[in-house]
């Protein structure tokens, strides 16, 4: 009932650049078919980070039919970069006539939906969580509803957490079988695609995987920033492509407000302008390789979490970031010399980042307990 009621929304997001592809392909199966293979490693992920934590992974698998279900466009585009057949997971509704028979099923994450585990598990697949989180934001919610989980948890082999933290939670809602490996992202190998000059006796600042509001206030406080420091650029790089315009009509006003040049990336890639907006996706990595200073999205609102700090640290970016970072937790444990701020702190931070050292990783993670296990499933 609820899906009927819902269609008129359906069809209206689909027309969205955002939902262009996965609203059709998960609510009408619109050029989403089941997947060839029966008797195949199925790995479902979320989004773009997922996908791209599957890396090392794979590679020790790769004598394996594997298969990939994504939820969104980002990570569909990545989970296709792999030797894989890659589809969008249905709507739930449509799932009992949508799965096949397969081997395993690896979900990762949280990525709890019933009907994958309840219909996977009924056609004979062994079902391993990978990876898996309970947020403090969410626990209380995964409590009121512990009835409902251990039910869902019941059909699981086996489930690797993050953290001690994680194992408490599952336990509490009934799980079995868990083990505490990390952060599989720790595991994964970071590269960049491109080599870019930097400027010379410039100060690079980049505002990576920024979401609304946020430009707003990092924007605000480079302008601070600049009146004591002039050589100093800011790039920045929005979270989601669709709001590549959206942002660079709000770096003109402010580039106009303030006196500054502006420039598109994907039009000039030689970072000349005060402010640079990158319009193309797959760069960040190529541009945390030659900032000073990486002020990382994602925690200065309340309802997004954070996104992954690896990168910019891999590369040696004095990282600033919001307090809510609630999602990447596990891995903030793992980075150092990170300055936490409030949106209004972020001039301040700037200042101070000349007196740090650069953000770094100090960890690593062994998956070969989770490959063997898979090889040993799969057999």
């Amino acid at each position: 009932m609820l899906y009927i009621v819902a269609l008129p929304l359906l069809v209206l997001l689909s027309f969205k650049k955002k939902y262009k592809e996965s609203i059709p392909a998960r609510f009408f199966l619109f050029k989403n078919p089941p997947f060839k293979s029966l008797d195949a490693l199925w790995f479902h992920v979320c989004s773009l980070g997922e996908a791209r934590a599957l890396a090392p992974i794979l590679k020790e698998l790769k004598d394996q039919k594997i298969l990939i279900s994504t939820i969104t466009q980002t990570g569909n585009n990545e989970a296709k970069r792999y030797d894989a057949e890659v589809r969008y997971l249905p709507y739930e509704l449509f799932l009992p006539f949508w799965i096949k028979r397969e081997k395993l099923v690896v979900i990762l994450e949280a990525e709890f939906w019933y009907m994958l585990f309840k219909v996977a598990y009924a056609k004979g697949a062994k079902i391993i969580l990978l990876n898996a989180r309970i947020s403090d934001k969410s626990v209380d919610k995964y409590m009121k509803f512990a009835w409902f989980y251990k039910q869902l948890l019941a059909d699981v082999s086996m489930i690797y957490v993050q953290s001690e933290i994680d194992k408490n939670r599952f336990l509490a809602l009934g799980a079995k079988n868990i083990e505490v490996i990390g952060n599989i992202k720790l595991a994964g190998r970071i590269k960049k695609t491109k080599s870019y000059s930097k400027p010379e006796n410039i100060e690079l600042i980049v505002a990576g995987s920024t979401h609304p509001n946020e430009e707003s206030v990092i924007l605000e406080a480079f302008s601070a920033y600049k009146k004591s420091k002039e050589n100093v650029r800011l790039i920045v790089v929005p979270r989601h492509p669709e709001r590549f315009e959206r942002v660079y009509e709000l770096m003109q006003s402010y580039a106009q407000k303030h006196n500054l040049t502006l420039e598109k990336f994907s039009q000039t890639q030689a970072f000349q302008s005060d402010l640079i907006l990158v319009d193309r996706m797959g760069e960040l990595n190529n541009i945390y390789a030659i900032s000073d200073i990486a002020i990382l999205g994602g925690a200065f609102r309340e309802d997004i979490g954070g996104h992954n700090p690896l990168e910019p640290a891999y590369f040696g970016c004095k990282i600033i970031t919001g307090k809510h970072f609630f999602h990447q937790k596990e891995l903030f444990k793992y980075v150092h010399h990170v300055q936490y701020v409030d949106p209004d702190e972020i001039a301040e931070a700037l200042i101070k980042a000349k007196e740090l050292p650069p953000s770094m990783v100090e960890e690593k993670i062994n998956l070969e307990p989770v490959v063997q296990k898979i090889k040993e499933i799969i057999k």
